[in-house]
C-alpha cells in the first residue's frame, strides 16, 4: 500500500497555512498536514533576488487525489505562483498508509 503521496507548499504566514490546511482536511483531500515554522526562502522573483520567512506545509494524501488537492490549493493560495510539489515517498509504513487511505475521500 504505497499510494500515499506528499504534497509540499509554502505560505506567507501561519494563519494562511492553517486556514488552507484546515480546508483541505475538512474536504478530505488530505489526511494530515504538517506546518513547519521558520523556513527562510531565498529565490529569484521578477528578476530580483528575494528573501522571506515562510511556513512550509507537508500534506499527506492519496496519489489519485493529488490533482484535486492541487486544484483547491491553487484556488485558495495567496501567491501568484504557489509552490506545489508532489513527492512519492520511497516507503510508507503499512499502518500509516492504511490510515491515510481511510481519512481521505474516495473518488
Amino acid at each position: 500500500m504505497t499510494d500515499v503521496m506528499m504534497v509540499i507548499s509554502t505560505f506567507p504566514d501561519i494563519e494562511t497555512a492553517r486556514q488552507i490546511g484546515t480546508v483541505l482536511i475538512e474536504r478530505q483531500l488530505a489526511a494530515c498536514v504538517n506546518l513547519v515554522l521558520g523556513v527562510e526562502s531565498i529565490y529569484r522573483w521578477q528578476g530580483a533576488v528575494e528573501r522571506s520567512e515562510e511556513v512550509l506545509a507537508i500534506f499527506k494524501t492519496r496519489g489519485d487525489l493529488a490533482g484535486d488537492l492541487e486544484g483547491v490549493l491553487q484556488e485558495l493560495h495567496p501567491y501568484d505562483v504557489p509552490e506545489i510539489i508532489r513527492i512519492w515517498p520511497g516507503s510508507v509504513s503499512i499502518p500509516y498508509a492504511k490510515w491515510v487511505m481511510e481519512e481521505v475521500r474516495t473518488q
